[in-house]
């Protein structure tokens, strides 16, 4: 709920106390139903489209036995289809998940209110709300195969908590999510954790040692040690020849999508060549010259010149998540650029990116699709979000509460919109981009 406007609470603040009855969650669900029911029918065309019915049983035959899929969905509270996609993502790239799953609990209330949801007011502040335990939480109940599905409703309501720009039910953009819950995730884990520097517990473990930091608004995290890469930033003046460098670190990177590829719109289409991730990261680190919006400060000139800018990839993360930037403001409206993007599963290839690819190892380059994630439609603030992703061998294709074993051929297919790639540990016969 928003409160309106009185002496108690700003109207952007989000208060969620209840009485005994329960009466305020009865009207919040009879307004979210309410909101929802114009969407209702086009949501279920859409879905029909998207799953396939043969395999939505929850016996699959594997190898020629029967086997259990153990999958869990996540229900849609009401648009929160951008937060289930991401949330499926990063569950299944593992060295990330076990993290959090393996954290201790962290029991957030005592005494009389013990074991009651807990709701968050002004008045109470932030010090009842983790973000980090209801994430471990919501990772700790996907793949036991105890419920079909599971209601993110606790982290939800921390998300609303703490970041007002998702508060109430109308779609958001999932990459941004993404980033203000890695942002956050980040900033809370640098906190105390019973007594216990978190990043204390980081450096003792071998895997995300010190020596792969990469340190973004502080010290290092699990979202830092994992996400972070850096990139060097090239500045050359195109008067006096002086050269600005400057080292940026990045959880993500955001690719154009290039002009000449825009109108082609599906895989199959023949009019000119198909767009390929590649040309997307070659554009995104091609020497460009800046437009004259974007004169650069030239030191030894005293002004501000035209200049060139380039990029280079410094340090590769240990999972590179790439965003193709899809949606585009105009004159009146954000459209979406629908153009298919061909990525591969395995072998993406990152050493011609790097600053100094002679000190890389031969495998320490290459990259394996874990996740995809897909948005349906045609505009930002609508649509619908899903996602694919490898588990234990296996491509599951995640539409909120529907899980359904899939297969390559249709992960390939997918207009991918963010790709989460999970770098190689050893080596295995497969093709690079």
């Amino acid at each position: 709920q928003r409160c309106s406007c009185n002496s108690f609470y700003r109207c952007d603040d989000f208060v969620v106390n209840d009485t005994k009855l329960g009466l305020v969650q009865k009207v919040r669900e009879h307004l979210q139903n309410l909101e929802n029911s114009a969407f209702t029918s086009d949501r279920h065309r859409k879905r029909k489209l998207l799953e396939n019915s043969s395999l939505n049983s929850k016996l699959l035959k594997v190898n020629g036995s029967t086997t259990a899929l153990c999958a869990t969905g996540l229900r849609n509270l009401g648009n929160t289809c951008f937060m289930n996609a991401i949330l499926q993502s990063l569950s299944n790239i593992q060295q990330f998940c076990c993290y959090f799953k393996e954290l201790p609990a962290v029991e957030l209330r005592n005494g009389k209110t013990a074991g009651r949801r807990t709701y968050h007011t002004r008045s109470q502040g932030d010090n009842n709300v983790s973000l980090v335990e209801e994430f471990r939480k919501t990772l700790c109940a996907l793949w036991q195969g105890s419920q079909t599905a599971f209601s993110p409703e606790s982290l939800f309501y921390v998300v609303w908590k703490i970041m007002p720009n998702f508060r109430g039910y109308q779609q958001q953009d999932a990459h941004e999510f993404m980033r203000y819950l890695l942002d956050h995730l980040h900033l809370e884990l640098q906190g105390g954790f019973n007594g216990v520097s978190r990043s204390v517990i980081l450096q003792e473990n071998s895997s995300l040692s010190a020596s792969n930091k990469c340190c973004i608004n502080g010290a290092s995290t699990v979202v830092t040690a994992i996400f972070g890469g850096i990139l060097q930033n090239e500045v050359n003046c195109l008067i006096c020849g002086t050269e600005s460098r400057k080292f940026d670190p990045f959880l993500d990177l955001s690719l154009d999508i290039p002009s000449q590829f825009r109108n082609k719109r599906t895989k199959n289409q023949e009019n000119g060549p198909m767009c390929t991730l590649r040309d997307c990261l070659r554009s995104f680190t091609d020497l460009e010259e800046l437009d004259e919006t974007e004169l650069y400060m030239c030191h030894k000139c005293k002004k501000k010149q035209k200049s060139t800018k380039k990029f280079w990839i410094q340090k590769l993360p240990k999972v590179l998540c790439l965003h193709l930037k899809r949606f585009h403001w105009t004159a009146y409206l954000r459209n979406k650029v629908d153009t298919y993007v061909e990525f591969p599963l395995r072998g993406l290839d990152m050493k011609c990116y790097l600053l100094e690819p002679e000190n890389s190892g031969p495998e320490s380059c290459l990259y394996d699709l874990a996740a995809v994630v897909v948005h349906h439609g045609s505009g930002v603030g609508s649509g619908h979000y899903t996602a694919y992703a490898a588990h234990e061998g296996r491509w599951f294709h995640f539409n909120d509460s529907t899980v359904t074993l899939t297969d390559e051929e249709t992960v390939v297919k997918a207009k991918a919109y963010i790709l989460f790639y999970v770098e190689r540990q050893a080596k295995s016969g497969s093709d690079k981009l």
